[in-house]
């Protein structure tokens, strides 16, 4: 049960009951981008937070995708839990090697503690540049955190407004570690592929250590609602991956926090054939590509 207090408001981000995932996905297909809300009986929300989302535990996360036919994932620790880990890491135990972490961290976190992160199943760490999503560090010390995840073999996961693709992820070229952009830099997909910002961000990918999540197709598409489609995020989406199909990953965003809608995992699913339009496309996407980064056992 949810320890939460009489008066406060939980929000449900996500359906318990999506759409039957129609698209035959391939084998080891990898959701490379999910959050999980620990049951706060064990595993503590965040404080102080701007929202209280319903409890996403990993047993919800599990049955997801194998209605989906996704058989790998990678868990990105959320903002609702803080920077501890713990959520994330018991969700990669119970995994059974098919489920690996994404963890946050402050930049100065000691080396003894990103090389148990590291030991545990964590790939990268993540900091965010969003205006909604407080305790954001600086670029530079970022950047200085950088060489030592190439010690332990982590990259570097980045989420930022779609106008800091100029800035910021023109200063991200300097890192030592891979960098993967989430959301397609959320760019603004009603702007089209022509606009300075997307232009911006396939600059950053002509560099073969910048990588992009190909998710948010239903984020990046302001006005759309569950059942459209999402056909302008969609044409981004597939630009990225024919223009660099080794440097794409994807994944639903499972449980949908701080969103304008509860989008349909099934519909998202069902689309990948219109973003990744050849089997050698889909395979790069959600294969290849996810084992080349996060390197599952």
């Amino acid at each position: 049960m949810s320890s939460s207090a009489p008066s406060e408001v939980v929000v449900q981000t996500y359906t318990d009951y999506p759409s039957a995932a129609q698209l035959v996905l391939p084998p080891l297909a990898c959701d490379s981008h999910v959050h999980v809300f620990g049951l706060r009986a064990r595993f503590a929300y965040a404080e102080p937070r701007s929202s209280t989302p319903a409890e996403a535990p990993k047993e919800k996360l599990f049955a997801l995708h194998r209605k989906m036919g996704i058989s790998r994932c990678v868990i990105v620790q959320s903002v609702v839990h803080g920077l501890d880990n713990a959520v994330v890491q018991d969700a990669i135990e119970a995994g059974g090697g098919h489920y690996l972490g994404v963890a946050l961290v402050d930049v100065d976190v000691a080396q003894q503690e990103l090389k148990r992160l590291a030991s545990c199943g964590f790939r990268a760490v993540r900091f965010n540049f969003m205006k909604h999503l407080s305790g954001g560090a600086s670029v530079e010390d970022v950047l200085k955190l950088t060489p030592r995840l190439a010690d332990l073999g982590m990259h570097l996961q980045v989420h930022f407004q779609s106008e800091l693709v100029h800035t910021v992820g023109q200063q991200l070229l300097a890192s030592a570690v891979p960098v993967v952009v989430d959301h397609m830099g959320r760019v603004d997909a009603q702007l089209g592929e022509q606009h300075a910002d997307f232009q911006a961000l396939m600059r950053l990918l002509d560099q073969p250590h910048m990588h992009v999540k190909v998710s948010g197709i239903d984020r990046i598409e302001a006005t759309a609602r569950a059942g459209s489609g999402y056909p302008l995020g969609v044409q981004l989406a597939k630009r990225l991956v024919e223009r660099f199909p080794k440097q794409c990953v994807w994944g639903l965003d499972w449980p949908h926090p701080n969103h304008t809608h509860v989008p349909d995992d099934g519909e998202l699913v069902n689309v990948l054939d219109r973003i990744a339009p050849t089997p050698e496309l889909l395979k790069g996407l959600l294969v290849d590509n996810p084992q080349g980064l996060y390197r599952f056992s």
